[in-house]
């Protein structure tokens, strides 16, 4: 029987060889699929206006900003409030499809619509709801790297 293992590049050559010293053969033609779990959550837990509990799917984060110990989170549709401090919620979400950019604001590489240089190593992002955010100084190589400009 053959398998078609999706995993991250850097985990394929251990589980490879891992599934080949147990007689398991992979194949990226084959019938049945073997998948790596993701590690990051596919929701977030947060406070609506009226202070009830929701939970906001990933996807539908554009960005998030930080005022003091507020944290709100935008979506498209509304604006949520998140109990967890910035830097936890950087922990918690994927490097991969969210950034810092600034010491208080967090974007969601996705929903980045347009990027127009400033002055002084700056950027500024238009988001996909019309937000202006600014790429800070400090951020800015990393921000280059993540949009490989």
């Amino acid at each position: 029987m053959k398998f078609r293992i999706s995993v991250s590049p850097e985990k394929r050559e251990e589980i490879e060889r891992f599934l080949k010293e147990h007689g398991i053969e992979t194949d990226p033609g084959a019938e049945y699929t073997i998948v790596q779990e993701s590690q990051y959550p596919s929701f977030l837990s947060a406070r609506d206006l009226h202070r009830e509990n929701v939970r906001i799917a990933i996807e539908d984060v554009v960005f998030i900003e930080a005022f003091g110990k507020e944290i709100e989170i935008h979506t498209l549709q509304d604006t949520y409030f998140a109990q967890e401090r910035m830097y936890q919620l950087e922990e918690l979400l994927d490097p991969r499809a969210f950034l810092r950019i600034s010491k208080s604001v967090m974007i969601a590489g996705k929903h980045v619509k347009k990027i127009r240089p400033s002055l002084s190593m700056k950027y500024i992002l238009t988001m996909t709801d019309g937000t202006l955010v600014d790429v800070t100084r400090s951020y800015y190589s990393e921000f280059r790297r993540f949009f490989n400009i």
